[in-house]
């Protein structure tokens, strides 16, 4: 029997795009033909029968349980052993895995969507042509406001009905029925759940976390330099102190809950897709910005096939009837028939152009979105250092007080020196002739009048040591006092960040689970907006910076169901403090880390802190 070989979707055209754009959600669901198409279509894949290999269910299972060979795929991905299945996540493929994944679903979407076309009574053409443009839409999480789209809440849509009018259906991204529940789940924590589930409370959830992750986003684009750093969640040799896409994806999981909270069966929650195509959008942009770099051959070898990890099949996905994608071939979207709105107008073929153009898109939309005409609160122009920004952001935020900052007597003194910092970095040749005492080098690694301090907690530990907790949890970071009740700790003032473990709960079926036993999970929580808003301190500079972080850092741990874990269950939690000097040279578009700085004595003596007191 032939295989199912993952094209994407086919047909379509988009002008000055090489092929149709992937939309944002809340731009789809103003497309009436679009949007009624969509949600007809995902209707039609939920109504199919999970035996089938393309129904939502047969694609959702891909991911994790039941644990099951796809399409003659075999039964591993990655693994001589006898635990099976595909996913791969705190590995280097974790980006390129999952691009021909979101390809199949959005490829069997589009194919219902072809077929329901032909059952409009009215404007038959417009239905066809609305059709083959469809590709599957992304829910982009990072821009200010946009943390919860209305449309996965609601139980009920309308759309257009066959003659053209109105009518409410069943929204499919508000959850997927299993029928039936699979035996596969017997003895799991969803062997009960008829439905899919999330977080009893998500809007407050996801609102949690609506300023943490953008700043994580920032941070991808701007100290995120080689492909390791940038593709998942382990340790980076180079030190560099980024949240990976792995990372950050990881977060919104968590946050949603419920199945997208288990690795084991996140895939069957409809807002699976939406979420993991803004992840791939994510990986198209950061791609644009890095254009010499992909996973290679030095990225090291897969332990269990003795092949390097730029050989290595994405097993389940075929390309061919005897040959599956591989990463060097899913790197440009066309090959797979879709695109995203940000290259539109663009010669794809011209990398500096398409790098200068995506990095002032980046720079406007995440790195400084106030000068680009984004929500929020509005900071000087031309102020493109994460921190600096952060700094400013308390101000015009609407605290009309801001802190006294140590060394200043008022609080005018004390803003008239962070506004000093946003003239150095714009200016860095007028600041040093105004102020020759300060005109450093600004080398990687050192202070100067046009480097301003990127402060994060870089947090380590093995996710698998609290396996036996059943759920996945979070390393939570404060400064400040921390309230005993741990429903109250993210709606504390002190509280800064989180980085998450999501955890699998069938991880003995799971081959990829098994060989990452004892694999460290690495994250960074950003510290210079709290410190801007809280410690009224007067600059980032590590004298300034260290004794406060020193006297009011703390950090919890918290399971996914909000109550507390103890640190003791998690001893290889290791949690330190870095610094990495941010400059931007003349004509650089985007901000341009150096070399970080770890204060490991900050941390050092306490449990869960710095192993070692230097580096």
């Amino acid at each position: 029997m032939p295989h199912f070989l993952i094209t994407g979707a086919r047909g379509g055209q988009t002008k000055s795009a090489a092929a149709p754009s992937r939309r944002e959600i809340n731009d789809l669901i103003n497309d009436a033909h679009q949007f009624t198409l969509y949600i007809r279509a995902l209707n039609a894949m939920h109504e199919d029968s999970q035996s089938n290999i393309t129904s939502h269910f047969g694609i959702g299972g891909i991911h994790g349980l039941p644990y099951v060979p796809w399409d003659g795929a075999g039964n591993t991905a990655t693994t001589s052993t006898k635990t099976t299945g595909y996913c791969q996540h705190y590995t280097v493929l974790f980006p390129t895995w999952h691009r021909p994944y979101v390809a199949l679903y959005e490829q069997v979407m589009q194919s219902h969507a072809l077929k329901i076309a032909k059952n409009f009574t009215v404007d038959k053409e417009t239905w066809t042509t609305a059709a083959q443009n469809l590709r599957a839409p992304y829910w982009d999480w990072a821009t200010p406001g946009n943390i919860v789209p209305k449309v996965i809440t609601l139980p009920k849509v309308s759309i257009t009905d066959f003659d053209g009018k109105p009518t409410p259906v069943s929204n499919p991204l508000f959850q997927y029925t299993f029928n039936p529940i699979d035996k596969s789940f017997v003895g799991t924590p969803w062997e009960h759940n008829q439905t899919t589930v999330r977080n009893p409370h998500l809007i407050e959830s996801l609102l949690s976390i609506k300023d943490e992750i953008p700043l994580h986003v920032k941070s991808l684009f701007t100290t995120a330099q080689t492909w390791p750093v940038f593709s998942n969640g382990t340790p980076n040799a180079h030190g560099e102190a980024a949240n990976s896409l792995e990372a950050i994806h990881d977060s919104i999981h968590y946050y949603i809950g419920g199945h997208m909270g288990n690795q084991a069966v996140a895939a069957f929650d409809p807002i699976f897709y939406l979420h993991h195509a803004n992840v791939d959008r994510l990986l198209s942009l950061w791609s644009a910005i890095h254009p010499n770099a992909w996973i290679s051959a030095k990225d090291g070898t897969n332990p269990a096939i003795k092949k390097t990890w730029v050989e290595t099949e994405l097993t389940p996905f075929w390309k061919t009837e005897e040959l599956f994608w591989k990463s060097e071939e899913v790197k440009k979207t066309e090959l797979l028939h879709y695109t995203y709105p940000e290259f539109k107008n663009l010669d794809m073929n011209n990398s500096n152009a398409v790098k200068d153009t995506i990095s002032k898109y980046v720079d406007q939309h995440y790195i400084n979105p106030k000068s680009g005409g984004g929500s929020g609160p509005k900071i000087p122009p031309n102020f493109m250092i994460p921190s600096g920004v952060d700094f400013l952001a308390q101000r015009a935020a609407g605290d009309d007080t801001p802190p006294v900052a140590h060394g200043a007597s008022t609080a005018t003194e004390a803003t008239s020196t962070v506004e000093h910092v946003a003239e150095e970095v714009r200016n860095p040749t007028a600041s040093q002739e105004s102020h020759p005492s300060t005109a450093e080098s600004g080398e990687p690694g050192s202070g100067g009048p046009n480097v301003i301090h990127d402060w994060t907690a870089r947090i380590h530990f093995k996710s698998f040591e609290l396996f036996e907790l059943g759920q996945s949890f979070s390393v939570l970071i404060f400064l400040g006092d921390v309230p005993d009740d741990p429903s109250q700790w993210m709606k504390a003032p002190s509280y800064v960040g989180s980085h998450v473990a999501l955890v699998n709960s069938a991880a003995e079926q799971c081959g990829n689970c098994q060989s990452q036993i004892d694999t460290v999970s690495e994250g960074f929580v950003h510290l210079n907006s709290v410190l801007a808003r809280r410690s009224g301190l007067s600059s980032f500079e590590p004298d300034v910076v260290t004794p406060y972080v020193r006297e009011n850092l703390h950090w919890r741990i918290r399971a996914i169901d909000r109550s507390a874990v103890s640190l003791d269950q998690l001893p290889s939690l290791e949690v330190t403090i870095a610094s990495t000097p941010m400059t931007k040279p003349p004509g650089s578009i985007l901000p341009v880390p150096g070399r970080p700085q770890y204060h490991h004595h900050i941390t050092h003596g306490r449990q869960g802190g710095a192993r070692h007191a230097q580096a």
